[in-house]
């Protein structure tokens, strides 16, 4: 039997419980997971991505998420490249709202085009349903509490001010 390969693509500026959520349970459905840091250009990142694969580096072996995990970045080109590349023939995105449907089903038809590789949606946990990486660099810049939204390293990197917001 052929080893199941996912990967979970996302900007993780800064890596959320809701992510750590998505992972935890995208790692239970696959042989292996790429949790995979990319840059989004319609974005302003507060973090640099290196510091952002240690964060979620450290948030999964904090949180004990079991599973093959491997944590990695990528801007060198389609999302489905490395997809390939890494034997992946799964995408898995986590939704919130209508919103993200209407703006992940284009892209998740368009790489089944281009490579045939298939995006899985996963719902969120209740509890992280409203929580998004935005919502949390506003919090943070402006000096509130940003842990019960994000992983206890996530929250100490952040309450340090190194991340000079």
């Amino acid at each position: 039997m052929s080893s199941r390969i996912a990967v979970v693509p996302g900007s993780f500026d800064p890596p959320t419980l809701g992510h750590l959520d998505v992972i935890r349970r995208a790692a239970s459905l696959y042989d292996q997971l790429h949790v995979l840091v990319v840059h989004n250009p319609g974005k302003e990142a507060m973090l640099p991505i290196s510091q952002r694969q240690m964060l979620l580096e450290q948030s999964i072996a904090e949180s004990n998420v079991e599973g093959d995990i491997v944590v990695a970045s990528w801007s060198m080109g389609l999302l489905v490249d490395y997809a390939t590349d890494v034997g992946a023939g799964v995408l898995v995105k986590g939704i919130r709202s209508q919103i993200d449907v209407a703006y992940e089903t284009p892209m998740a038809i368009v790489n089944r085009h281009l490579a045939h590789v298939e995006t899985v949606f996963l719902l969120p946990d209740p509890a992280h349903a409203l929580v998004s990486s935005s919502l949390v660099r506003q919090v943070a810049s402006l000096g509130g509490d940003v842990s019960p939204y994000v992983p206890p390293v996530v929250a100490r990197f952040l309450d340090t001010g190194a991340r000079g917001i």
